[in-house]
């Protein structure tokens, strides 16, 4: 089956690479062609345009960095729209916020196209090993309902994450400052009822001072951005994530947006006047 994929970031170069490796044949693009490149010598085909790649493929997933360049793809000049039609279907992997959902769901339904919500709970290293969450929404689909639900659930998953990543930082520095030691209180959280994954992966690497970008700060920062605003569509009162919130914008202003989202870490040890808030 030839599947197109536009988006080769972090997760898209990653997601690509699977389809290829499981005997997919996939036509590629990206707004940077130079990045086609490296799938392109593991097979994949290099389309010009989204256009093009649709027109080619009965299937397109689109893995995108924000509700901006979801929506560019899809009605700009060479977009999506301008070769979707019956018989074809888009899969809208982006975390984007559920009015950008509905309206490209809308625009491809418009023209006869089938459309999948479909965004994803993990990271590069899931990415990679092919254990992505896909929090699917579509007519086909009976996990979360209408359009829009996958988005929305989503932004709440990354909400909490972002939450528990400050709240982490805070801990290890206060540890830090208390005479105890941080990787001590990382022991101990893996011993208990709040032991999880990210805590035992992130927590080493944020003593380290080591921020390979899994998923980058300033895409989380932007998850937290729109869940605040979904909280106020609905009257949620959300003080623990706006403080979060603010701590990622504080990491983008010193130049940690592309940085891994737990060098938030930065901050607060800066915050708590045990660093200089840089890397």
């Amino acid at each position: 089956m030839e599947v197109g994929f536009l988006g080769l970031g972090i997760m898209g170069k990653a997601m690509a690479t699977n389809l290829l490796r499981h005997g997919f044949r996939v036509t590629v693009w990206n707004r940077t062609l130079a990045k086609c490149q490296e799938l392109a010598a593991l097979g994949a085909t290099v389309g010009e345009t989204p256009a093009s790649v649709v027109s080619k493929c009965r299937y397109t997933i689109a893995m995108l960095s924000d509700p901006s360049a979801a929506l560019s793809v899809v009605f700009d000049k060479d977009g999506v729209l301008e070769q979707i039609g019956s018989g074809k279907g888009y899969v809208d992997m982006s975390t984007v916020d559920a009015a950008t959902s509905t309206k490209i769901s809308e625009a491809v339904k418009q023209k006869g196209g089938a459309f999948l919500e479909a965004p994803v709970s993990g990271s590069k290293k899931p990415a990679e090993d092919g254990q992505l969450v896909i929090l699917a929404a579509g007519d086909k689909s009976f996990f979360l309902g209408e359009i829009g639900n996958g988005a929305k659930m989503k932004l709440v998953v990354n909400m909490v994450m972002g939450s528990m990543m400050n709240s982490l930082s805070e801990g290890l520095c206060l540890a830090d400052k208390s005479g105890l030691s941080p990787q001590t209180l990382l022991d101990v959280l893996d011993l208990g009822a709040i032991a999880n994954p990210m805590f035992k992966l992130k927590g080493p690497t944020m003593l380290q001072g080591s921020y390979s970008p899994a998923f980058p700060l300033k895409h989380q920062q932007k998850d937290m951005r729109l869940a605040l605003a979904l909280g106020d569509e609905n009257a949620v009162a959300m003080p623990v994530s706006a403080a979060a919130n603010e701590a990622f914008k504080k990491a983008r202003s010193l130049g940690l947006g592309d940085q891994d989202f737990s060098a938030v870490y930065e901050v607060v040890k800066g915050a708590g006047g045990s660093g200089s808030g840089q890397p």
